[in-house]
C-alpha cells in the first residue's frame, strides 16, 4: 500500500505546479488579446476599398515576387501592357453612322402649326439637364402643333446661374435649323397690343404623345399660351421614329454653343492636342454634394460622416443610407485612384494625357494624388487656361460646364464616373458621331475586384477588369435598341452599313495569358457582346437630382383627364395642378451634371 500512496502524492504535487502555470499562460494570452483589440482600427474604417490610399503606397513599375511574408503581390504596371484592341477607337465603328433626317411622311411645320397656340417651357437643373429639356420641348411643341417660344433656363435652383438661352446657345441657329420642323419665336407675341401671361401648369415625367394630347392640348386650345414649369424628362423615352429623329436633329445639330463658349472650348482642345496626339477626358464627379447624395462612405471617419451628412440633410425625403449595400449595388462613384487603376488595367499607360472635368473634389489634392501618380500628365481647364481667359465664364456654372462639355466631346476617349446627365448626353452624342470610345465603370462588378486587389497579381487584376468592362466601352451594339434613356442610346438615329454584319470584326476573346481563342463568327460574337451587356445593365447606378426632392409627379404612362378636370383646369388662371400625385418624391435621375 505504500507504493500507491507515494504515487498519489507525486501526482498531487504535479497538479499544484501545473495549474498556476496554465493560469499564468491564460492570463498572458488574455492580456495580449486585449492589447491587440485596443490597437486594432475600427471595423468601420478597416475596409481597404473605402479607405483612401496615400499615393506613395501605390507600387508602380515593379512586378515584385509576391513571396515575401506580408507583402502584397499587387504591383501596378507603368505601361498599359499588351492589348488586343485599339485603345483610341471603337471596333466596327466605321459601319455605323448618325442618321436623323425626317421621313417623307413628316409634314412641314408650316402645314401643321395652328395659329394662337404657343408653348413655353422653363427648364430645370444644370446645363445638361436643361439641354434634355430644350430638346424635348421642341418635340412637345410638334406633338401639340404649337409654336414654341425659346425656352427659359433655370436660374433659381441649386446651380444659381443667371444665364439666358442666348448666353449658352446660338439662338438664331436654333430657330433657323428647325424651321421646317417646328415654328419657334424668341418671345411670346403681344395680345391686343399688350403683354399677356401664359397659363402655368406641370406635366408628369415620361409623358407620352397621348398624355400631352389629353392633358395639355385642351388647356392650350382654351388659353392659347401655356407655360410648363420644371421641364426635365417630361417626355416619354419611347416615341414614334420620326419624333425620335427630331430629338436628334435638335440635340446634335440645332443646339450649338454660343460663339464665346465655342471659341474658348476650341482653344482648350487645341492645347490638349498640342501636348499629345491622343487624350482621355474624365468626368470625375467626386464633389461633396455628389458623395453626400449618393450616401456612400469613403473611409474619412467621423469628419466625413459629419460633413457629408450635413449636405445630405438638404434632401429631406432621402432615407437613411446603407453605404455597404450602395457599394455592392454599384451606386457609388469610384474614387480617383480606382478610376486610375481601371484605366491602367484597360491598357492606358503612364504617358497618357488626361483632362479632368470636375468641380471641387472632396478631399482636395490628397484625394487626387493617387490618380496623378498613375497619370502625371494631368490637366483641367484651370491648368491650361489663364484666369483672365476664364474670367468671362467663371461666375456662371453652365458656361463653365459648357467648356468641359466641349473638351470631353472632342476627346479620343471619354470616361464617366457616374450615370448623370452629362454622361448620358455625351455617351449618346459620341455614339451618333462615330461611336467614339466612352468608358463607364461597371461599378457593381468592379467592387469585388478593388476590394480584393491586394490578394492578386497585376495580371489577374487586369484580366478581371477587362472581363467586367466588356459592354461598357462604347462599342457599337453594346446596348440593345430601346434600352436606357434615349439621350444616351439614340438607336433610332443610328444607321448601319447594309453589309456591316458580314464585314464586322467582333474581335478575339482572350482566354488566358498568352492565349487567344479562335475568332468567333459574327452572329455568335454579336450575341456574346449583347449578352454581356444584358447581364450587367441591370445595375444602372441611378441616383436622383437633388433639385427634384420637392418635385411630386404622377407616375409615367398614358393618363387622360376627365371632362370635369379639363374644364376645371381651363377655367383657372394658373396652377401646378396634377391629379395623380405619387406618395413620395420621385428620385429617379442623377445629379444633373
Amino acid at each position: 500500500m505504500a507504493i500507491p500512496r507515494r504515487r498519489h502524492q507525486h501526482h498531487s504535487r504535479a497538479r499544484r505546479f501545473i495549474i498556476p502555470i496554465i493560469y499564468a499562460a491564460s492570463t498572458f494570452l488574455l492580456v495580449i488579446f486585449l492589447f491587440i483589440l485596443i490597437l486594432a482600427p475600427s471595423p468601420n474604417d478597416d475596409n481597404h476599398l473605402r479607405r483612401p490610399r496615400r499615393h506613395d503606397d501605390l507600387s508602380l513599375g515593379g512586378k515584385g515576387s509576391g513571396n515575401e511574408i506580408g507583402v502584397s503581390p499587387f504591383r501596378v504596371e507603368i505601361s498599359g501592357g499588351v492589348n488586343n484592341r485599339d485603345l483610341w477607337s471603337s471596333r466596327n465603328s466605321k459601319f455605323f453612322y448618325g442618321c436623323s433626317n425626317a421621313s417623307s411622311k413628316f409634314a412641314k411645320a408650316q402645314a401643321i402649326t395652328r395659329p394662337n397656340r404657343y408653348l413655353l417651357i422653363v427648364t430645370s437643373g444644370g446645363l445638361n439637364q436643361q439641354r434634355t429639356g430644350i430638346t424635348d420641348a421642341v418635340v412637345a411643341a410638334r406633338i401639340l402643333n404649337a409654336t414654341l417660344v425659346v425656352p427659359k433656363l433655370d436660374k433659381t435652383s441649386f446651380w444659381k446661374d443667371s444665364s439666358d438661352f442666348s448666353d449658352i446657345f446660338d439662338v438664331d441657329r436654333f430657330i433657323k435649323h428647325l424651321t421646317t420642323d417646328v415654328s419657334i419665336l424668341k418671345d411670346l407675341p403681344l395680345r391686343r397690343g399688350q403683354i399677356w401671361t401664359p397659363y402655368r401648369m406641370r406635366v408628369p415625367r415620361k409623358c407620352n404623345e397621348r398624355c400631352y394630347i389629353n392633358r395639355v392640348l385642351p388647356v392650350l386650345m382654351k388659353k392659347h399660351a401655356v407655360q410648363i414649369s420644371k421641364f426635365d424628362y417630361r417626355l416619354a423615352n419611347k416615341l414614334d421614329t420620326d419624333l425620335q429623329k427630331l430629338r436628334c436633329r435638335v440635340n446634335y445639330h440645332a443646339l450649338k454653343f454660343s460663339d464665346p463658349i465655342l471659341e474658348m472650348g476650341e482653344k482648350l482642345v487645341q492645347r490638349m492636342r498640342r501636348s499629345s496626339k491622343h487624350y482621355i477626358a474624365l468626368h470625375l464627379r467626386f464633389e461633396p454634394d455628389m458623395l453626400a447624395f449618393s450616401g456612400c462612405y469613403y473611409g474619412g471617419g467621423d469628419k466625413e460622416r459629419t460633413e457629408l451628412g450635413k449636405i445630405r440633410r438638404r434632401w429631406k425625403t432621402l432615407h437613411n443610407s446603407n453605404p455597404d449595400r450602395a457599394r455592392r449595388q454599384g451606386r457609388c462613384p469610384l474614387t480617383p485612384e480606382e478610376v486610375g487603376l481601371m484605366l491602367r488595367a484597360l491598357g492606358y499607360g503612364k504617358d497618357v494625357h488626361i483632362y479632368v472635368a470636375s468641380g471641387e473634389v472632396y478631399g482636395g489634392e490628397e484625394t487626387l494624388a493617387p490618380l496623378k501618380a498613375l497619370f502625371p500628365n494631368f490637366y483641367s481647364k484651370d491648368t491650361i487656361a489663364s484666369k483672365e481667359e476664364l474670367e468671362p465664364f467663371s461666375a456662371f456654372s453652365s458656361r463653365m460646364a459648357a467648356l468641359d462639355f466641349i473638351v470631353c466631346d472632342e476627346s479620343d476617349v471619354f470616361v464617366t464616373n457616374n450615370n448623370g446627365n452629362m454622361a448620358k448626353i455625351l455617351a449618346g452624342r459620341r455614339r451618333y458621331f462615330g461611336h467614339k470610345p466612352t468608358i463607364r465603370p461597371n461599378a457593381k462588378k468592379l467592387y469585388r475586384v478593388f476590394l480584393n486587389r491586394n490578394n492578386m497579381t497585376w495580371e489577374e487584376f487586369a484580366a478581371k477588369v477587362h472581363t467586367f468592362q466588356r459592354g461598357f466601352l462604347g462599342e457599337p451594339k453594346e446596348v440593345r435598341p430601346g434600352r436606357g434613356e434615349f439621350h444616351e442610346n439614340p438607336s433610332a438615329c443610328i444607321c448601319e452599313d447594309s453589309e456591316a454584319e458580314s464585314k464586322m470584326d467582333w474581335g478575339r476573346k482572350k482566354i488566358g495569358k498568352g492565349n487567344v481563342a479562335k475568332k468567333k463568327d459574327g452572329d455568335d460574337a454579336k450575341k456574346e457582346v449583347e449578352a454581356v451587356h444584358d447581364e450587367n445593365i441591370d445595375y444602372e447606378p441611378e441616383m436622383s437630382d437633388p433639385e427634384d426632392e420637392d418635385d411630386v409627379d404622377s407616375p409615367p404612362g398614358e393618363v387622360s383627364l376627365s371632362r370635369s378636370q379639363v374644364e376645371a383646369l381651363s377655367n383657372e388662371t394658373s396652377t401646378d395642378y396634377d391629379p395623380f400625385t405619387s406618395e413620395e418624391t420621385e428620385l429617379d435621375e442623377l445629379l444633373s451634371d
